[in-house]
């Protein structure tokens, strides 16, 4: 496999290694202020670091090119990216980081299931063992 900066692997292994940053520091960061506020902050500072690379990379686009169904689609991804964030955020206040985090990454074997359920994707006997094998690591890494 290679890696390359336009190779969506690049991105994807990137995106796993900053997602187990984020699930470390916010563990550390929720331990004296609520999680909901907690939430607050990183979404501020996520919007201030966006704004940044737009500004930087001179790719902010017209609003009114952009259609009502993709605005729809957007806006119902914010929520449920809200909704994670929160639920997220309170089970690390409540549990161990190397326990809270694999059953939230069972939203890997979520999204194989969506996907081929309402996208109509197709996946291989192999991509259901490793999507079993997901799942199953997730429940053993964390359980006591």
């Amino acid at each position: 496999m290679t890696f390359t900066l336009s190779s969506w692997q690049f991105w994807a292994v990137l995106s796993a290694a900053f997602a187990a940053l984020t699930a470390i520091f916010a563990k550390v960061g929720v331990e004296s202020v609520n999680a909901d506020f907690a939430t607050f902050v990183r979404t501020m500072v996520i919007l201030l670091v966006l704004a940044a690379i737009l500004s930087a990379t001179g790719e902010w686009q017209n609003p009114a090119t952009i259609s009502g169904r993709t605005y729809l689609f957007l806006a119902l991804s914010g929520l449920a990216t809200g909704a994670s964030w929160i639920c997220y955020f309170r089970a690390l206040q409540l549990g161990d980081a190397a326990r809270v985090a694999p059953i939230d990454k069972l939203s890997v074997v979520l999204v194989a299931v969506f996907g081929v359920v309402f996208l109509s994707e197709k996946l291989t006997a192999a991509n259901w063992l490793g999507v079993a094998l997901i799942a199953g690591g997730a429940v053993l890494v964390a359980a006591r």
